[in-house]
């Protein structure tokens, strides 16, 4: 992929750079594995807001992926390489041998035409999936499954790519994007290779409006409101708030540890990515 950047005609034109979607082989869809994508802004199935910010956004259509990859045995031939609105991977077409059609996330270096597997004895190549007992030590993977059969939870954004460190007993040793190192069942699912489209990481938005087109609304900071609205609001002139930055709910931001000690999936880190 190759970044474009615009003659600055306006003021917000001279920051902004964009895809120039040279991998991109087919405009359209593929109608039946899209529908409708309707907003929530930010709201919850009883109305009320959990996720602040979030609003607007322009009009799209949700692809249906194939995260399980479990169709094994039957080949797949790669039909078009496509633009996908709610994420910042390339997808691409597969045609399966029986005549079904899906979508995954495409790897880098996938091409048209391609013919791709899935299964334990699927060959090591780039869009192979295979489960990770089966995969060599020091193999670059992505989509990778937590659960074996639950479908590919991991390594799913642009340029991402995790490591198969080691293999213990019924686990595998995985090192994340992050640094991050954790243990997962061998039977899962892992895809060969990274994630395409590496450089989305040097885009520049360039413009709030733009922001505004994903659906991201404005951030106000707390000590620009009164006291009612945030615990920083208030003061005379420019203050600085005058306590450790806090939510508007009292709760603290920077350095207090929110996961829950107890959570089921926290037990499988191996060393943390800090």
């Amino acid at each position: 992929m190759a970044v474009k950047t615009y003659s600055p005609v306006t003021p917000s034109r001279r920051f902004i750079t964009g895809d120039a979607f040279e991998e991109v082989t087919r405009r359209q869809s593929e109608k039946s594995l899209t529908k409708g994508l309707k907003k929530k802004g930010g709201r919850n199935s009883l109305g009320r807001m959990t996720v602040r910010r979030r609003g607007g956004g322009h009009k799209r259509r949700y692809r249906a992926i194939e995260f399980k990859r479990n169709k094994f045995g039957v080949p797949a031939k790669v039909a078009t390489i496509e633009y996908d609105p709610s994420r910042s991977a390339r997808i691409a077409l597969l045609h399966y041998a029986d005549g079904e059609k899906r979508y995954i996330i495409a790897p880098l270096g996938l091409q048209v035409d391609d013919v791709l597997n899935s299964g334990p004895d699927a060959p090591i190549k780039v869009g192979n999936a295979m489960p990770l007992e089966r995969i060599p030590l020091g193999t670059s993977i992505h989509n990778i499954e937590m659960q074996p059969g639950k479908g590919g939870q991991l390594v799913r954004s642009a340029g991402a790519v995790a490591q198969l460190v080691d293999r213990e007993g019924k686990y595998a040793r995985i090192q994340m994007p992050s640094g991050e190192v954790r243990l997962l069942p061998v039977q899962c699912m892992a895809t060969i290779g990274q994630v395409g489209n590496v450089d989305h990481a040097n885009l520049s938005i360039g413009k709030a409006g733009r922001n505004r087109w994903k659906g991201h609304r404005p951030k106000v900071r707390g000590v620009a409101m009164n006291p009612h609205d945030h615990p920083h609001g208030g003061g005379e002139g420019k203050s600085a708030g005058g306590r450790h930055p806090v939510t508007p709910w009292g709760v603290p931001t920077k350095g207090y540890k929110t996961r829950d000690p107890k959570k089921r999936s926290g037990r499988y880190i191996v060393s943390r990515r800090k």
